[in-house]
């Protein structure tokens, strides 16, 4: 049996979620469990989760859930941002809130990025490089930056 869908077609953050995740090379999406996941030849970012121990609750509903590089899960759970998602957070996954008014994007774009290098084929992870170079991006460095906050 199918699940219902979890999530609204029309919802801004999933559009700005999956422009993100499909800018990936070879990324596709796919709605399972009734919410999109994108991925390559594994699941690299899912938008929606739910609250362990709490099925019901709509807290996650609109959350990136992501999995980190390994070396930075502690850090990342030390943030009250980052919470264990049910689910995928037994298998090492974390979940940050998009409907956050103050939302850091280019952080978003990071933890997509690097979830993304954890499951993609090294090909496919080689052309990611290949055209953050093109685009005279740089990989970001292991120092973790906190939020801008502007007041606005």
């Amino acid at each position: 049996m199918a699940h219902p869908a979890r999530f609204d077609e029309a919802d801004p953050l999933l559009h700005r979620l999956r422009e993100m995740c499909l800018a990936m090379p070879g990324s596709r999406e796919k709605v399972s469990h009734g919410r999109p996941s994108f991925f390559t030849t594994k699941i690299f970012a899912i938008f929606g989760g739910v609250v362990k121990g709490d099925h019901q609750s709509a807290v996650l509903g609109r959350a990136l859930v992501f999995l980190p590089d390994e070396g930075e899960r502690a850090a990342l759970l030390e943030d009250a941002r980052f919470v264990v998602p049910g689910y995928e957070g037994a298998y090492g996954w974390l979940a940050l809130r998009l409907d956050d008014p103050l939302v850091d994007w280019s952080e978003v774009a990071e933890l997509v990025q690097d979830s993304y290098r954890r499951t993609a084929p090294a090909a496919l992870v080689r052309k990611l490089d290949a055209t953050i170079g093109d685009n005279g991006g740089s990989r970001h460095t292991d120092e973790r930056h906190e939020p801008t906050q502007t007041g606005h």
